[in-house]
C-alpha cells in the first residue's frame, strides 16, 4: 500500500501568499488508495494566516486540513512542530509560496514506496517573479532555489549532498530515527525577516549521517513565487550573509562526513579558532581584492562572496562558547548508529 502524504506549510504572516497556494493542493490529482492531508502551520504569525487558510480550503477538498500554532518564531521550529502532528509517513514540505504540480502528491507517495532506503526526496523549482528579474538572477537563481537539483533523476546523496527546502519530502520513520540516536538541530533557519537559513541542509546532512539516502525526481516541479522586494542586489547581498552565517552550525555534520582517512591536520582544522582565524584572513583579502580589483558593481560574484565570509565570521563570534561542544555532539549522537 502508498505511504500516505503529509503536506506541511510552514508560514509567518502569510495571508496574502497562502490563497495561490493552497488552490494548486486543492487540484491534486491522486489515486483513492494514497491518503493525504494538508497541515498549516502558523509560526507566530500577526496577521490573518489562520483565519486565510481555514476560509479557503472547502469542505468538499479531496483532503482535510487543519491549522497548527506554533509560538517559537523559527523555520525550524514550525518544520518539527509540523512533523509531530502529522498522521502520515510522508511529511512533504511546501513553502508558502511554492505552487506545485497537480501529480505532486501521488508522485512523492510513489518514490518513498519504491525507494525505502530513501529518506527525503526533492525535484525542480522553476521562478514565478512578480517583475522582470534583473539582469544577474539566471546566474544566482540556485540561491532562490530554483532550478534543476541534479542533471537527472537519482540518487544525489554524495555528488549535491543536500535538497532545498522549499518542496523537501522527509520520510517520518527516518525522522523518528534521528531522534531516537540523539539528534538536536544546530540551526532555527529563517526567523521573521532574518534571512537565516541551512536547516534543509542540516537535515539532509543528518539523514546522511544516519544511513538514509536522498533521492531527485524531475517529476517533483514547483512553482517558487518570488515577489519584487527579493529581486534587488542587496536582497541578495544579505541573503549570502545568512548562507555564511548557516555554515557555521553545518561544520559538525561536514566534520562528521570527512572521509575516514582524512589527516589529523584535517580534522585538527574543526576547531573554532582555527576557523575564526581563517574567516578573518579570507575577509581581509577578499576586501582587499574587491578594493584593487575594482569589483563594487551590482553582480559581482566577489561581492557575494565577501558577503559569505563577513555572515560566517560574525556568526563564528556569537558561536564562541558552543562551536566546540556542537562538533562533539554530533560526534556522540553518530556514535549510535
Amino acid at each position: 500500500m502508498s505511504p500516505g502524504v503529509s503536506i506541511v506549510i510552514c508560514c509567518h504572516n502569510s495571508e496574502r501568499r497562502l490563497p495561490e497556494t493552497l488552490s494548486h493542493l486543492i487540484t491534486q490529482q491522486v489515486d483513492r488508495n494514497v491518503k493525504w492531508e494538508v497541515v498549516v502551520v502558523d509560526n507566530a504569525s500577526t496577521d490573518s494566516t489562520s483565519l486565510i487558510a481555514e476560509s479557503l480550503w472547502p469542505g468538499d477538498a479531496p483532503a482535510p486540513l487543519k491549522v497548527i500554532h506554533e509560538r517559537n518564531l523559527g523555520l525550524s521550529y514550525a518544520r518539527y512542530r509540523g512533523i509531530q502532528e502529522t498522521r502520515y509517513e510522508i511529511v512533504s514540505f511546501i513553502d508558502d509560496d511554492n505552487w506545485v504540480c497537480p501529480e505532486w502528491v501521488q508522485i512523492v507517495s510513489e518514490i518513498m514506496c519504491r525507494k525505502p532506503d530513501v529518506g527525503a526526496c526533492g525535484g525542480r523549482n522553476d521562478a514565478v517573479c512578480e517583475t522582470d528579474p534583473p539582469w544577474w538572477f539566471g546566474n544566482y537563481g540556485q540561491n532562490y532555489a530554483v532550478g534543476f537539483q541534479a542533471e537527472i533523476t537519482g540518487d544525489i546523496t554524495f555528488s549535491r549532498g543536500y535538497l532545498w527546502g522549499a518542496g523537501l519530502n522527509i520520510r517520518k520513520s527516518a525522522w523518528r530515527h534521528l531522534e531516537s540516536i540523539g539528534f538536536k538541530s544546530l540551526l532555527v533557519d529563517r526567523q521573521g525577516g532574518t534571512l537565516s537559513s541551512g536547516g534543509d541542509s542540516e537535515i539532509c546532512f543528518a539523514l546522511r549521517l544516519a544511513g538514509w539516502r536522498l533521492w531527485y525526481d524531475e517529476r517533483l516541479k514547483l512553482q517558487h513565487y518570488i515577489p519584487s522586494d527579493r529581486l534587488n542586489w542587496e536582497y541578495l547581498r544579505r541573503l549570502y550573509r545568512g548562507f555564511g552565517a548557516s555554515t557555521v552550525g553545518l561544520d559538525p555534520y561536514k566534520d562528521m562526513m570527512l572521509k575516514p582517512g582524512s589527516s589529523l591536520r584535517q580534522r585538527s582544522r574543526q576547531t573554532w579558532l582555527w576557523q575564526v582565524a581563517g574567516a578573518l584572513k579570507s575577509l581581509l583579502r577578499q576586501s582587499r581584492g574587491i578594493w584593487l580589483g575594482g569589483g563594487l558593481n551590482e553582480g559581482s560574484p566577489q561581492i557575494l562572496k565577501m558577503e559569505w565570509t563577513r555572515g560566517r565570521l560574525i556568526e563564528l563570534l556569537k558561536k564562541r562558547n558552543s562551536y566546540n561542544e556542537n562538533i562533539c555532539a554530533v560526534r556522540e549522537w553518530k556514535k549510535a548508529v
